[in-house]
Order: structure tokens, then sequence, then C-alpha cells
């Protein structure tokens, strides 16, 4: 499963260009922030599995 502070690559990437996530929050859904621009975007946790492509461990 996923953990706190973990970096995600999604497979689609955000308007500023990152592909990289970290994830900041986990509850009923899950917080991540962009590291390129900063944003932050909630996922639920079924929406994070279908868009994750690799979870690095940094």
């Amino acid at each position: 499963m996923y953990e706190i502070n973990t970096i995600v690559t999604l497979k689609k990437s955000h308007p500023c260009g990152g592909v990289e996530w970290k994830i900041v929050r986990i509850g009923a859904d899950v917080k991540l922030q962009c590291q390129t621009c900063g944003k932050y975007v909630n996922l639920t946790r079924d929406e994070l599995k279908k868009r994750a492509k690799e979870k690095n461990e940094k």
C-alpha cells in the first residue's frame, strides 16, 4: 500500500508538466503534492490505483 512521503508517478501529466507526486496525507482520500509546481490534489484510493504508473521509494 501507499505511505506518506512516497513519490508516485502518474500516467497523465499535470498541466504544469509534472508527473511525479508526493503523498502528503492518507485517509478516506489521498492528498498529493505536485513535485514540479507544488499544487495539491485529492484523489480517492481507487482513483490513485487507476492513475498510478509506478511507486518510487524516496
